[in-house]
């Protein structure tokens, strides 16, 4: 009985794994091949492509963080800034709007204005890292977009933000 457990095992581990086979179509799997997942297999438009919004948002980072009341960028947000920099300097075919976001503390009226401030705090560091001026628009929506909703500084703290979102990049 251990025999013919064996025995179905290893048919059924071969069968699994000439599944996996990419040349058993008549595909290559190499370099060629957009579906190879080998060292070199970048998918365009996936997050592991360099050149992709998907990358920019999730390995370069598409939000900084503001304290209370605040439109003063921390050390950390410059670095986002400057990821994102580097970045939009690297893929000049995309243009960027930059959300600024206020938790719902406050009037709507303040909130607008203090994510404008925030909004145009981080347009002015892209700025200076030599992002174009033309290719970057400001907007905000102060409270009413918010990301967590909840009455603690937790909810708060993800709510206070300026969020780069790109446009563009469709000329390839």
């Amino acid at each position: 009985m251990k025999l013919k457990s064996s025995i179905l095992m290893i048919c059924a581990a071969l069968s699994v794994t000439a599944c996996t086979d990419p040349a058993r179509l008549g595909g290559a799997g190499g370099a060629d091949d957009p579906f190879a997942n080998g060292a070199g297999g970048v998918v365009p438009g996936s997050a592991s492509d360099p050149a992709s919004p998907a990358y920019f948002q999730q390995a370069v980072g598409d939000r900084v963080l503001f304290a209370v009341d605040q439109s003063t960028l921390s050390p950390e947000g410059r670095a986002t800034l400057d990821g994102q920099a580097v970045w939009l300097l690297q893929n000049a075919d995309y243009t960027a709007v930059i959300e600024g976001h206020a938790d719902e503390q406050g009037t709507r009226e303040y909130n607008l204005a203090l994510g404008a401030r925030r909004a145009d705090a981080a347009r002015a560091y892209l700025v200076s890292q030599g992002v174009q001026p033309g290719r970057l628009q400001v907007v905000s929506f102060g409270k009413e977009r918010p990301i967590e909703v909840c009455s603690e500084e937790a909810c708060y703290a993800k709510n206070r933000r300026a969020v780069t979102v790109l446009a563009g990049g469709l000329t390839s």
